[in-house]
């Protein structure tokens, strides 16, 4: 990273230079507003889409890793149904050891305990409340807490800690998994700066083999 990125981002006070957040679209929502996600709205364009609030993403960012860096890998279940997601969160589940439950989410993979896919973890991640439902009304039942990315469009009923982010753009979703990577990876000891981070948000971008 070019001395010039890392101070933008130390006056900033962002994970990442608020560029990069802007060329990911990261920011970019839906045509749809749902009530729930009101506060994290920062505008509505003239094209009719809502506009997410960089600096709450990024501030969400920041607390979404603290949280999930306070548990066992094994203890966090990181739920992506779709295509963009699962290829960006498997690159953040191998190198986090964080475990990883890509397409469609079993039923019952949370509550019935004679399910081949049977887990108990003690947090889930999900990636798309509308796709991972079913992952989420589950975890609510037997009580394990939910972070979870939300675009302007989605319902939050169930889930414990919104991420306000485009949760369904390829490059967004792979700016994400990066900095949530990073900074779990530094409070896990695996780095120790963001110097020994050889990884960028183009690598959790590409599609696997």
């Amino acid at each position: 990273m070019s001395e010039e990125k890392e101070k933008v981002e130390k006056d900033e006070g962002l994970l990442v230079g608020r560029d990069v957040y802007l060329e990911s679209g990261v920011h970019i929502g839906t045509k749809v507003r749902n009530h729930d996600m009101a506060k994290f709205i920062f505008k509505r364009r003239a094209d009719g889409l809502y506009i997410l609030d960089i600096q709450q993403t990024d501030e969400r960012l920041r607390k979404a890793a603290e949280i999930l860096s306070r548990y066992e890998p094994g203890e966090v279940l990181i739920v992506a149904s779709r295509v963009y997601s699962s290829n960006a969160a498997s690159k953040f589940a191998k190198l986090t050891d964080i475990e990883l439950m890509e397409g469609r989410f079993v039923p019952g993979a949370l509550t019935n305990l004679s399910s081949k896919k049977f887990k108990e973890p003690k947090m889930i991640f999900v990636c798309d409340p509308r796709g991972e439902k079913q992952a989420i009304e589950e975890a609510s039942k037997v009580g394990v807490p939910v972070i979870a990315l939300c675009d302007s469009d989605n319902e939050t009923r169930l889930i414990d800690f919104i991420i306000p982010a485009n949760n369904k753009g390829k490059k967004s979703l792979a700016l994400v998994f990066y900095i949530l990577t990073r900074e779990i990876m530094i409070k896990q000891g695996k780095i120790k700066s963001y110097d020994e981070f050889k990884f960028s948000p183009e690598f959790f971008e590409q599609l696997e083999g």
